[in-house]
């Protein structure tokens, strides 16, 4: 299991979870690149500095964090905790460092709300 940080913000950043670390608690910020609704789950990609990671959000196994993702837009910077699991092999995303993982989210901190931008970033 991962050694928590004394950073209150995160344990690692987006860009260093690696199947390695499936199991780990960890906490992560930055801010909400994409959003994806597929009908039942949340699924963020979370941008920092060093990279991206993707979050889940399980409505079957938290609620009321799945209600607050629910509000989340591009660009909105947020803090994350949960736990690291291993994508099923089909999902795999190969282009990225962290692609083999994804975080499943137990707590959620919208520290900053985003306006829409005007153009795409």
């Amino acid at each position: 299991m991962a050694t928590i940080s004394t950073n209150t913000y995160r344990t690692h950043t987006n860009g260093e979870l690696t199947a390695k670390n499936i199991g780990d608690e960890v906490r992560l910020s930055g801010w909400v690149h994409v959003r994806r609704d597929h009908g039942g789950l949340i699924f963020i990609d979370l941008r920092d500095k060093w990279g991206i990671t993707q979050l889940t959000f399980n409505p079957k196994k938290n609620q009321s964090t799945f209600n607050q993702a629910d509000q989340l837009r591009n660009e909105y910077v947020i803090q994350v905790a949960g736990t690291v699991f291993k994508r099923p092999d089909k999902m795999v995303n190969k282009n990225i460092d962290t692609g083999a993982i994804e975080i499943a989210v137990t707590e959620l901190t919208i520290l900053s709300p985003a306006k829409t931008p005007p153009f795409e970033i």
